[in-house]
């Protein structure tokens, strides 16, 4: 389902090669436009395009927006006539079902990610012009008076009724799937943006007489979304004179352009996809603040561009991210098949720790006892047998510090989510399930995320705390942060691992109070979602198990009568793998959580 899908169909004697988006097919319980609306209000620009974007390569696209429909131009001159036939979306793009759906207005950062990894293109003001004079429904501009409002997915929803009443009184005549324009302005390709980057340029909203009541405008920063901006895609295929060939080819040939565009040649009609959006209300691109050259205090970092190293069937790339951060990832040596989803597991190390540490090896007499502490790596290589329909890659994230708690202490958490921003960039047009996790102080990450960001983005799939919630604080809005991402996507679910490390003792002593202890933090949390969510629990070798939402929520915490101290053995004994894969049908499959290591085979 991932590759351009041509049909022969023959219409008044003409072969028309009509193609469909290359997307799998919806999910059955994928939620509606109106419950994305609602799960999106709250959200930044950032989270809101992840969530959009999640949402459109999972699939969840409306049937009749797949097929494209075809758009003819000609252009003449000194005697010679060309012809070209594009196609384009039916409508804009939107999520959720035909009866259900949304018309989602995106960057154009965000909005080219898509239409490369969909074999498309966003179009020119000419082609644009064209989509008009060859739809066969033609809605009327309705125009909101603009405000402060205007970007915030509420007025999306009220713009979206006004569309929606003009379409319905039109599709006994023209179904859904008829190619429909006039309601929105496009975002559009230029050759101004070669000469004013980090703009987006916005074009169309054409009114009955033809004539667009918003002009060619690159005013805005690529930031600003507002809701009247949608996005038409555009296959990448162009038929010429009855050849074929790409778009790109067509706007670079000076013979040729002339038919997709009014602005002379184009060379380079692509937005930067290396940027996200950060606020709707900016008017420039972010700008790194003075003294920090690498920009990882605000959202949008520059870390060094990273080099894959190749090492038997793995890959690995390396880079420091900024403020002694340093991101170390680790995929499958080929690429994957592009229908493949990746799981990106975010690792953030314990207190102490190296990454070399980390990831563990197979140990000589004499070497440094951290390195068969943990073996994330091996673990890692276990689970890619166990899930062989996902790219499992692991992103390892350390600092100079070796701790972070410490580390936070001294930088703040501003940094944080772009982090998670820079390792995605790796995998840019990917369909990308992320998983946040970390072991010891490495839960401080996770929290630090939290309190740097409105909540955690939808494509954020689940959460696993391995002996690391330490941070946990309601205060300062994780519980209602977490719930609500909980409560978003029957996708999202959180694993916590810990132990009774409250009766522990340290030569003969205790060494972490009843309340700072993650069996303390793991009781908290649960006593401050038992009205939000229904537990069950048991009891059951040694282990209590509090399970709710179906199994997303999960707790696992080892009692501890022997009163021994099993931090590290939590993760030892299969716990990284464990905490990826409870609630599933994958949970104990091939290994025991506390059992013998299932993984030595793969330990290198």
């Amino acid at each position: 389902m991932h590759s351009a899908l041509p049909l022969a169909v023959l219409i008044l004697g003409e072969i028309l090669h009509a193609e469909i988006l290359p997307l799998p097919p919806r999910p059955a319980g994928a939620p509606g436009g109106a419950e994305l609306a609602r799960r999106w209000q709250p959200l930044s620009l950032t989270e809101r395009e992840r969530g959009i974007s999640f949402q459109i390569l999972s699939g969840n696209v409306p049937e009749f927006l797949r097929r494209l429909c075809p758009v003819s131009v000609t252009h003449t001159v000194a005697g010679r006539t060309d012809t070209a036939s594009f196609e384009v979306t039916p409508d804009y793009l939107a999520v959720g079902s035909d009866g259900d759906y949304l018309l989602v207005p995106l960057s154009p950062n965000t909005a080219q990610r898509l239409a490369d990894t969909l074999n498309c293109s966003l179009p020119t003001r000419k082609m644009v012009d064209a989509i008009y004079a060859a739809a066969a429904v033609k809605l009327t501009p309705a125009p909101i008076p603009p405000s402060a409002a205007m970007v915030t997915v509420q007025v999306f929803s009220q713009h979206q009724a006004l569309v929606q009443a003009q379409r319905a009184a039109q599709l006994d005549a023209h179904p859904l799937g008829a190619l429909v324009a006039g309601h929105q302005k496009d975002v559009v390709l230029s050759a101004q943006l070669a000469s004013t980057p980090g703009r987006v340029a916005i074009y169309g909203w054409h009114q009955t007489n033809g004539t667009p009541i918003q002009p060619l405008y690159l005013g805005h920063a690529a930031s600003w979304v507002d809701y009247s901006q949608c996005i038409r895609l555009v296959s990448r295929r162009v038929w010429v004179n009855g050849e074929a060939k790409t778009l790109n080819e067509v706007l670079a040939d000076p013979t040729l352009a002339v038919l997709l565009s009014d602005e002379g040649v184009m060379r380079e009609p692509h937005y930067p996809t290396n940027e996200l959006p950060t606020s709707a209300s900016s008017v420039r691109p972010p700008v790194p603040p003075p003294g920090d050259p690498t920009g990882v205090a605000g959202a949008n970092p520059a870390p060094e561009t990273p080099r894959w190293i190749p090492d038997a069937d793995e890959r690995s790339a390396s880079w420091s991210f900024g403020r002694g951060i340093t991101i170390r990832v680790n995929a499958p040596a080929t690429n994957p098949p592009p229908e493949q989803r990746i799981r990106l597991i975010l690792y953030a190390l314990p207190n102490g720790n190296t990454t070399d540490q980390t990831v563990g090896k197979r140990m000589s007499p004499g070497e440094d006892w951290h390195f068969d502490l943990q073996h994330i790596g091996a673990q890692t290589r276990f689970l890619r047998r166990l899930m062989p329909d996902q790219t499992v890659v692991v992103a390892y994230l350390e600092n100079d510090l070796k701790s972070w708690p410490a580390w936070r202490k001294k930088n703040g958490d501003s940094a944080l989510p772009g982090v998670l921003t820079a390792i995605e960039r790796l995998f840019a047009g990917r369909h990308i399930e992320v998983v946040l996790s970390g072991h010891s102080g490495g839960g401080s990450f996770i929290f630090g995320y939290l309190n740097a960001a409105t909540g955690l983005p939808e494509n954020v799939v689940r959460v696993a705390f391995l002996d690391s919630n330490y941070a946990y604080d309601r205060s300062l809005g994780h519980a209602e942060k977490i719930g609500r991402w909980l409560k978003t996507s029957p996708e999202h679910s959180l694993c916590v691992l810990a132990y009774d490390d409250a009766v522990a003792l340290l030569d003969g002593k205790p060494f972490v109070s009843a309340a700072g202890s993650t069996w303390g933090k793991s009781h908290e949390m649960l006593r401050d979602w038992a009205t939000e969510f229904q537990f069950t629990s048991r009891t059951n070798g040694g282990f209590e198990d509090y399970s709710a939402l179906n199994g997303r929520v999960r707790f696992v915490l080892k009692e501890n009568p022997e009163r021994e101290i099993f931090h590290t053995v939590q993760v030892e004994r299969n716990g990284f793998i464990h905490a990826l894969v409870t609630g599933t049908p994958l949970e104990d499959r091939g290994y025991e959580y506390f059992g013998a290591r299932a993984y030595s085979e793969w330990i290198r």
